[in-house]
């Protein structure tokens, strides 16, 4: 019986980032298109299919950017690897010299670092020159299709929230509406991304509302002056 392969937390952090950065995307593209699209003061159907266009192509954009990205990603660890195995054979000594004092710079007592690295590069050698000079482990890829996967669902998912609002709100309110709801979510998708990262939460939120809000006025005004 083939055992199942599980996913490792650094993968599965990976494939929520591209979830909530997918679903990032779709919010802000479609309500920037439809806020532009509503500023010319067109018809609620043209705002509509202008909104479902821009989903769809944004969906397939972002899925396919993920694709890629994470197989650009994937094929430089491999080269990383590759190239760290070369290195054990042609200098072992050096690698293992390299593995020591980064431990002892990291601030491990020199007795400790060398009783650490004879016991590190006795198990797996490889794989911990990998992990101490890129930051990575050898067997901690990302799967480019569970990544494009995930961006192609949470795109159109955050296509929803705008294109719902500028349809169903009030037409003397259905700008205004919007602008507040795509506010508050990306408030949110702000917040998530941050902490996948490990970053500081209220600067991603700020930044993430910010770099919204500046979008949806600059496509507004440039709708606004082209319906004059």
């Amino acid at each position: 019986m083939q055992q199942v392969k599980k996913i490792s937390l650094a993968q599965k952090i990976n494939i929520l980032r591209a979830s909530v950065m997918g679903a990032n995307d779709g919010i802000l593209s479609v309500a920037a298109i439809v806020i532009g699209v509503a500023g010319a003061r067109t018809s609620s159907f043209a705002i509509l299919i202008s909104g479902l266009a821009g989903m769809l192509a944004g969906t397939v954009s972002m899925a396919m950017g993920e694709y890629v990205s994470v197989n650009s990603q994937k094929d430089a660890q491999k080269a990383a690897i590759q190239t760290q195995a070369t290195a054990l054979e042609a200098n072992y000594d050096a690698e293992y010299q390299f593995v020591e004092q980064k431990y002892i710079e990291q601030g491990i007592s020199v007795s400790l670092a060398q009783k650490a690295t004879a016991e590190m590069m006795t198990g797996d050698a490889l794989a911990t020159v990998v992990r101490e000079r890129y930051g990575f482990e050898i067997n901690d890829f990302t799967n480019p299709y569970a990544a494009a996967l995930a961006s192609m669902i949470s795109f159109p998912l955050g296509s929803i929230l705008p294109l719902v609002a500028i349809t169903l709100l009030p037409k003397t309110f259905n700008i205004g509406g919007t602008f507040i709801a795509v506010a508050i979510a990306l408030l949110i998708t702000g917040y998530l991304a941050a902490r996948l990262g490990n970053a500081d939460p209220k600067r991603g939120m700020l930044r993430n509302f910010v770099s919204g809000v500046i979008t949806m006025l600059v496509t507004f005004l440039m709708g606004y002056f082209v319906g004059l």
